[in-house]
C-alpha cells in the first residue's frame, strides 16, 4: 500500500499575535473615528463621522441578521437594514443639521421614538403582504430586535457627540477609550493569570481574573483621561470618573457576553471577518453598544443636571 502524506494541521496563532492583530485593527479604526471627531473643518468632520456611523450600523445589523438566519429563524433583513440606516441618517440630520430643537435632549428622544413607532407599523404592514411567511410574530420580533440592538444603541453615540451645552466629542472619545481599556484589561489579565471561568457555557475564555482586570484598567483610564481633559469636561471630577470607570467596565463585559450568547446559539466563532484578529463589526461593537446609552444617560441626568 502506498504511503500517503498528510499535511500538518495549521497551528493556531499565539495569544500575543491575536492581541497584536486586535490592537492594530482597533488603532486604525479608532484613529479614523477620532480624526473625524476633531477635524477642524466641521463639514468634512460630519461627513466622515456619519459615514463611519452608517457603515458600523449597516454592516453590524447585517451580521446580526446573519446570526438569526444561522439559528434557523426568519427576519425581514432588507426592511431592517433600510430602517436602521434611516434611523441613523435621520437622527444625524435632526441633530447636526439643526432640523429640530437640539437644545432640548428630550426632543431628540421624542423624534427617535416616533421613528420606532413607524418602523413597527411598517413591519406589520410588511407581514400583511407576505404570501409565504407564516411566522409573522417571529419575523417582526427578530427584525425589530436587530434594529434596537445595533443601530438604536449605536445612535446614542450621535446623541452624545451633539449633546447641547458640552463639548460632546470629548465625551465620545472618553467612553470609547474607557470601554476599549476594559476590553484590553480583560484580555491581557485573563490571558496572563485567568483561571476561574465566569460563564463557560457562553464564553469559555472569560475569567473572573479578566473581569477584575477590565474594571481596574477601565477605571484607571477614566481617571487619567478625566484629569487631562478637565478643561473640556469640567463636570467630570474624580468621583464621576471612578463611578463611570466601574459602570462602563462592567457593562462592557456584559455586552461582550451578550454577543457571545448570540454567536454560540448561531454556532459561529465570530460575527464576521471584517477586522483581522477581531472578527466582524459586532465583535468590535459588542462592548460599546450598551455603554453608549449608559454614557448618554449619565451625561444628561448627572453631569449636566
Amino acid at each position: 500500500m502506498a504511503a500517503t502524506d498528510t499535511a500538518p494541521a495549521p497551528s493556531s496563532p499565539s495569544k500575543l499575535k491575536i492581541f497584536a492583530r486586535r490592537l492594530t485593527s482597533s488603532i486604525i479604526l479608532w484613529t479614523v473615528v477620532i480624526w473625524a471627531l476633531f477635524y477642524s473643518q466641521k463639514i468634512i468632520s460630519n461627513i466622515v463621522f456619519l459615514t463611519v456611523m452608517m457603515t458600523l450600523a449597516g454592516v453590524g445589523l447585517l451580521e446580526f441578521y446573519h446570526l438569526v438566519e444561522k439559528r434557523g429563524l426568519v427576519c425581514f433583513k432588507e426592511w431592517g437594514l433600510i430602517g436602521g440606516l434611516l434611523l441613523m441618517g435621520s437622527e444625524f440630520c435632526y441633530l447636526a443639521a439643526g432640523l429640530g430643537d437640539v437644545t432640548r435632549p428630550s426632543k431628540a428622544n421624542d423624534f427617535e421614538m416616533s421613528f420606532l413607532i413607524l418602523f413597527v407599523l411598517g413591519l406589520c404592514l410588511r407581514q400583511f403582504f407576505s404570501k409565504s411567511n407564516t411566522a409573522g410574530i417571529l419575523a417582526i420580533s427578530t427584525t425589530l430586535f436587530g434594529l434596537m440592538y445595533v443601530p438604536w444603541l449605536l445612535d446614542f453615540i450621535q446623541k452624545i457627540n451633539f449633546f447641547p451645552r458640552v463639548e460632546g466629542t470629548y465625551y465620545v472619545l472618553y467612553f470609547i477609550l474607557v470601554t476599549k481599556f476594559s476590553d484590553m484589561g480583560a484580555y491581557v489579565t485573563g490571558s496572563l493569570i485567568g483561571k476561574h471561568k465566569m460563564i463557560p457555557r457562553i464564553s469559555p475564555g472569560k475569567t473572573w481574573e479578566g473581569f477584575g482586570g477590565a474594571v481596574v484598567w477601565s477605571t484607571g483610564a477614566s481617571l487619567i483621561y478625566a484629569h487631562y481633559a478637565q478643561a473640556h469636561m469640567p463636570a467630570m471630577n474624580w468621583m464621576h470618573a471612578t463611578i463611570l470607570g466601574v459602570v462602563l467596565s462592567v457593562a462592557a463585559v456584559v455586552g461582550d457576553l451578550i454577543e457571545s450568547l448570540f454567536k454560540r446559539e448561531a454556532g459561529v466563532k465570530d460575527s464576521g471577518a471584517f477586522f483581522p484578529g477581531i472578527g466582524g463589526i459586532l465583535d468590535l461593537l459588542d462592548s460599546l453598544l450598551f455603554n453608549a446609552p449608559l454614557m448618554y444617560l449619565y451625561l444628561r441626568h448627572v453631569l449636566t443636571h
